[in-house]
């Protein structure tokens, strides 16, 4: 019989970058379905976050950690003596060409290709342990260019590559590795084209759906790929953009 529970009461999450946007969103709602949810962030406490920037810590444990640091990364796994679902959802992107600086380059690969091989050794015997998930946030731009990112491209369309490879290498083990690529999400990291009004129209006329993601939307994914209905599913990258890439 198909178990249709979304219920993870009992489980432990921790959310890499769960303080703001997408993260915080899936961190609400795992803790809405009854686990205990942990998330990082980079400011020294959640106090330093506020709600009109897209976080909402009420009910979760935070940790503050900087994603480009490994020793950092580290110190967090020694933290947890459990582990049900690592979801990998940190992220940083340098606009106006700066990523073409061979400094900045390698700036954004850390954080968004680096730090999940990181996350994801660093926490591999619990997910091993538990018969686990680890879920990679990665984006639409790993299938397409991105003229002006190309340390954000490349950091992303590696994310894929390496959530076949884990999910493949880690199947044996019990771990379950899949992974999303969100479309032009609401977040502080997209309102360079969010709060830009031509940006904006011009993004929504080719998004299908007809409206820029939210970050509840990219949630919903999460807990399926957390659950038992999405029990046969591994080393998938699934993208989640309103029909923007057809």
């Amino acid at each position: 019989m198909i178990d249709t529970s979304l219920e993870f009461s009992g489980k432990t999450i921790c959310i890499i970058g769960g303080s703001s946007g997408i993260g915080n969103a899936t961190a609400q709602g795992f803790r809405g379905c009854g686990a205990e949810v942990h998330v990082t962030g980079t400011r020294a406490s959640a106090d330093d976050y506020d709600a009109a920037e897209g976080s909402d810590l009420e009910g979760l444990t935070y940790h503050q950690l900087d994603a480009a640091d490994d020793a950092a990364i580290i110190a967090l796994r020694q933290t947890f003596e459990r582990m049900d679902v690592l979801i990998c959802s940190q992220g940083m992107v340098l606009y106006k060409r700066a990523e073409f600086e061979p400094e900045n380059f390698a700036k954004v690969v850390q954080v968004n290709l680096n730090s999940l091989m990181t996350c994801a050794g660093q926490f591999h015997d619990l997910l091993k342990e538990s018969k686990g998930s680890l879920i990679i946030i990665s984006s639409t731009a790993a299938f397409h260019a991105t003229v002006g990112n190309p340390g954000y491209n490349a950091s992303k369309a590696g994310a894929a590559g390496l959530t076949r490879t884990l999910g493949k290498a880690w199947a044996p083990d019990g771990i379950r590795v899949n992974g999303i690529a969100p479309g032009l999400i609401a977040t502080k990291m997209t309102k360079v084209t969010t709060d830009n009004p031509k940006r904006r129209k011009a993004t929504i006329r080719s998004i299908p759906l007809g409206r820029i993601g939210d970050p509840d939307d990219m949630a919903g994914l999460s807990l399926f790929l957390a659950s038992p209905l999405s029990n046969y599913i591994v080393g998938q990258t699934i993208i989640a953009d309103g029909g923007l890439l057809l």
